[in-house]
């Protein structure tokens, strides 16, 4: 992300959090809001919440997670709870925000409830 402007990543992240509520209300559609109840998240990885970019995922609603990086909960901003259907929003999202930012590392993560 370096050599982006602030305004550039939070367009950026406010695309990956179209195209996450795009997947999973796709998911939605096709399956049903049925599966175990859980949560779903991105983690980029190596970037300080201090510096330029890691200031801008922040206002873009990213925060800092205890095992490092910063993380986005629910990137699809989804009101379900199938755990499925939100992995496949943090999916996209990563997908997403990998051909945009190819140097940056970012993964995906759940649990169940």
């Amino acid at each position: 992300m370096k050599g982006f402007s602030k305004e550039q990543i939070i367009s950026a992240v406010a695309e990956g959090m179209s195209e996450a509520h795009r997947a999973t209300q796709a998911f939605l559609t096709k399956h049903g809001d049925r599966d175990a109840c859980g949560f779903a998240w991105v983690t980029i990885h190596g970037v300080r919440s201090n510096s330029k970019e890691g200031k801008a995922l922040c206002e873009a609603g990213f925060s800092k997670s205890y095992t490092g990086g910063l993380q986005l909960w629910n990137p699809a901003k989804s009101g379900t709870q199938s755990i499925s259907a939100l992995e496949e929003g943090a999916d996209a999202f990563r997908d997403y925000f990998r051909a945009r930012f190819p140097e940056v590392e970012i993964s995906t993560g759940s649990r169940m409830d």
